[in-house]
């Protein structure tokens, strides 16, 4: 039998005990089961430098509503947690903790530096995991998994051999992004355009053996110093006679050519570029093209280099190019300076300007490895929703360049390639060959440098289940379902895994790409540590509960848009969980230790059919959006059928029928069947996205049941369709609405009872509303409700309130005291006609109008005029009322 709830809904007092009690249950576990269909999903792992911010708090709540809807849909629902290593944003960590201690990385050594990083991980590593826990996320912690464990980093080790072996992966140099502060490679994806304010530097470059000159414009001019060429458009009427030409470098001796290539817009500037191979990613491939020079003219912080710096050598790139700009004017090269606001790369996570530069690197050869990738969303194996991410997608595979996979940092999955100290030789492989195969020399060396952190987790979703063998876990779970995640990480990792699934699976790795916006402060800002914006949700747990923020987060939110995020709103939504929590417990009160039995004849009841009808398309509803992965709109409905339909009306009709059990019980145990009933559905609905509150009251509601979270899905039944019975709940509630609308416009105290008459012709309607008299005269403080088919017997100077099929009359006479309300408005006229003559007195008074603040002249104006229509309203009613009495 059910058991009462608490007098207040206290998140705090059950959160963690319920928790603990779905763990210690295995809820959340899942293992292979034949009989049953699988639903999986990885969690896109957080970096183990993290803790909970908003972004994850929204990721996490969706995929944890769809895993928790699917585990109650009867699937094999598994939900695979882990943490990525984070490479550059941990080393940094660790760096930085070092120098607090006095201690250089360098000094220290790499397998020092590593034991280090391992200490912080297993201190630090942990906390978002934890973190998610209190948000109610139902992963399957005994999967847990970290992309440098065991087996993710024999996985990463297979598919760099593999892709060696079979010619993706090469060394070669190559113009890379470059960090000049983290002092390593970085892949495009890492790099974050924004808009700066900047100069456009036009500089003289005289043409040997003439008197002319070209005028280039730069934004960049510290590296000129590497510029091997200048390039001018084959088409290009006014250079035609000068290509083959050289051109004087200025602030050097070097004579460099100048050069034909269609890479150039003539239209745009003078129509002749410096061409920079060394520093410029166009300008690589314009110098590949034509044999050119490569000349680096950087050290790895940025610093101007000896070899070719001269007297900048040692110099800061942006100290170098205040020097050389005074130079250039100095010498007369520098034409003008012009302000240009252009895209300026920066790395995402020190922020510093990024350098291109052209290194020595390892690659991956992206040209074949994308193409199943971009067939997979024209033959639909692979679906974006919202659609129209499918373009980004496309054109970032379509305009793939070589993937940087090398980083030049310590932490992190090392390469698996050794060169011999004799001859260079380069080996790939799982283990240091004994010798070299070239030259049988025994001294190899490793290569320093470790992967990309994309590089693992672009195999997330398989090797989570065990892949590069062929785990059960890997032919049960796998293809997975569905990847949640937010818009800004498409090209970071989402291509990169399906290129990667077919590549060694040859499936894509899930079927649906669901992305979702970012969460945004009530100012619509992004949320960031600069702009000291952030909302941290634990806190907004610990004030309001884990279910407030979780339907906070998802009320509103339409796949792949921003949401903004106010604490008015985790109010709003903490009140509904009172609201819930309050209803429950008005029904388990009532319900106490009675035997209920399901209705003999549910149809006689018409209150009870709409109820169980209403409940019944809302199970369809919800699912049905929730396929579609419109999470937000199906909690939109749950919400509305909850506090609108079921707390608001039919608990506030079925409250007579409780009350006068006495009088009818076989109705009063039909009321009770039914809020039951439908409490019990509208909880699993609501329980994937408050699963705290829902599994708590439904622990005592049907405490017979283990848990909320493994019962069953509710599933739509077509015989519970009443629309007859839902037509006269309709129009049951548009009388009420209109008989308390009249009470309030005529300021009638509760206290002061009516009797209404209902004309209709329908029998269905009348005898409908004839069935619903007794919960009409509590809900519209009246005497009675009486049904009529025609006006006859009711009197001429009734209100009348019309609504579909219906009208509705109530006689003025029970509705006011004429006396006492003539009275009333007589003393209301008069306080008008004051209110009247005083902004009137204001607004003649030219002092006030002429000194006093606009606003302030103005809202006397909407006073004024506020005061005319009331004091208008109110001579018409006393008019009515007066020749009534006589």
């Amino acid at each position: 039998m059910g058991q009462n709830l608490e007098t207040t809904y206290n998140p705090k007092a059950i959160e963690s005990k319920l928790y603990e009690k779905w763990c210690e249950g295995k809820y959340f576990h899942a293992e292979i089961d034949r009989d049953r269909k699988p639903f999986t999903i990885v969690m896109p792992p957080p970096n183990i430098t993290g803790k909970l911010h908003m972004g994850h708090a929204l990721d996490n709540t969706l995929q944890d509503v769809l895993i928790r809807y699917k585990r109650m849909q009867g699937y094999n629902a598994l939900w695979v947690p882990g943490t990525d290593h984070a490479a550059i944003s941990t080393e940094v960590k660790v760096t930085n903790q070092l120098k607090e201690e006095g201690i250089d990385k360098k000094e220290l050594g790499r397998e020092k530096f590593l034991e280090r990083t391992w200490q912080w991980k297993e201190e630090y590593g942990g906390t978002i995991t934890e973190q998610l826990k209190k948000m109610g996320s139902s992963c399957d912690w005994d999967r847990l998994r970290f992309t440098m464990d065991e087996g993710c980093s024999k996985a990463v080790e297979e598919v760099f051999i593999k892709l060696y072996e079979e010619g993706y992966i090469y060394k070669g140099s190559r113009i890379i992004n470059w960090c000049p502060v983290c002092k390593t490679s970085l892949s495009d994806a890492e790099v974050e355009h924004e808009e700066q304010e900047g100069s456009f530097w036009h500089i003289k470059y005289p043409i040997v053996g003439t008197d002319d000159y070209l005028e280039i414009a730069t934004t960049r001019p510290e590296t000129m110093l590497g510029d091997t060429a200048i390039a001018v458009h084959p088409d290009d009427e006014r250079y035609k006679d000068i290509v083959g030409k050289t051109c004087l470098l200025p602030l050097t001796d070097r004579e460099i050519p100048i050069v034909a290539d269609y890479y150039v817009d003539k239209e745009f500037g003078t129509g002749a570029v410096k061409i920079t191979p060394a520093h410029d990613p166009n300008d690589f491939e314009v110098g590949r093209r034509h044999n050119l020079p490569e000349i680096n003219v950087m050290n790895d912080d940025a610093t101007i280099n000896e070899q070719y710096g001269g007297k900048y050598a040692g110099m800061d790139r942006y100290e170098a190019r205040r020097a050389m700009v005074a130079d250039l004017e100095e010498q007369g090269f520098l034409v003008k300076i012009e302000p240009h606001s252009h895209n300026v790369g920066t790395h995402d996570r020190c922020h510093t300007t990024v350098e291109p530069l052209v290194k020595q690197q390892w690659f991956v050869r992206m040209e074949e490895l994308a193409k199943p990738a971009i067939e997979a969303i024209k033959n639909g194996e692979l679906k974006f929703v919202p659609e129209r991410f499918d373009k980004i997608y496309l054109h970032w595979l379509e305009n793939i360049r070589d993937w940087c996979i090398s980083r030049q940092i310590w932490w992190g999955h090392r390469i698996p390639a050794y060169y011999c100290d004799e001859c260079g030789e380069i080996v790939v492989a799982k283990e240091m060959p004994g010798v070299c195969p070239k030259c049988g020399c025994k001294h190899l060396t490793q290569d320093e440098d470790t992967l990309d952190t994309w590089f693992s987790s672009a195999l997330w979703p398989f090797s989570t289940l065990g892949w590069p063998d062929d785990t059960e876990d890997l032919q049960y779970f796998y293809p997975t379902d569905v990847l949640v995640t937010g818009y800004d990480i498409i090209f970071f990792w989402v291509i990169r895994m399906v290129f990667s699934g077919y590549a060694h699976t040859g499936k894509s790795p899930f079927h649906t790409v669901f992305i979702h916006g970012l969460v945004r402060d009530s100012l619509g800002r992004k949320m960031s540590k600069s702009l000291g914006n952030g909302i941290d949700p634990l806190e907004i747990i610990d004030q309001y509960g884990a279910d407030a923020l979780r339907m906070t987060l998802v009320t509103g939110n339409a796949p792949g848009n921003d949401m903004r995020f106010y604490n008015e709103r985790v109010e709003a939504s903490r009140n509904f969980a009172n609201k819930v929590w309050n209803a429950s417990r008005f029904i388990m009160m009532n319900l106490g230790d009675k035997e209920l039995t399901e209705p003999k004849n549910i149809k006689k009841r018409p209150d009870d059919c709409w109820i169980m009808s209403r409940c019944n398309r809302l199970v369809k509803e919800v699912a049905e959006n929730l396929d579609k992965f419109e999470l937000g709109i199906a909690l939109a409905k749950v919400y509305d059928f909850l506090w609108d339909e079921f707390c608001d009306w039919y608990i506030e009709i079925a409250k007579y029928r409780i009350y006068h059990a006495g009088e009818d019980a076989e109705s009063a145990n039909d009321a009770l069947w039914t809020l039951r009933e439908v409490l019990k559905k509208s909880l699993k609905l609501l329980h994937p996205y408050m699963p705290f509150v829902t599994e708590e009251i439904y622990s005592k509601l049907i405490p017979e049941e283990e848990s909320l979270m493994i019962s069953a899905w509710p599933l739509y039944d077509e015989a519970w369709n009443f629309t007859g019975a839902e037509a006269v709940a309709e129009h049951y509630k548009e009388i009420i609405r209109g008989i308390r609308n009249v009470r309030a416009e005529m300021n009638v105290p509760n206290s002061r009872k009516a009797t209404a008459y209902v004309v209709c012709k329908d029998q269905g309607l009348c005898g409908g509303l004839e069935y619903l008299r007794n919960s009409a005269k509590q809900m519209a403080a009246l005497n009675d409700m009486l049904i009529r088919q025609d006006k006859e017997g009711i009197a001429d100077d009734a209100v009348s309130i019309v609504v579909p099929d219906a009208t509705v009359y109530v006689p003025l006479e029970e509705l006011i005291d004429f006396d006492q309300e003539i009275d009333r408005l007589t003393k209301e006229e008069a306080r008008l006609s004051k209110e009247i003559a005083r902004a009137e007195g204001m607004l003649k008074n030219e002092k006030f109008v002429s000194k006093a603040p606009e606003a302030k002249v103005r809202e006397e104006r909407e006073k004024l005029e506020k005061y005319r229509q009331m004091t208008a309203q109110v001579t018409e009613r006393l008019d009515g009322l007066k020749s009534k009495r006589s």
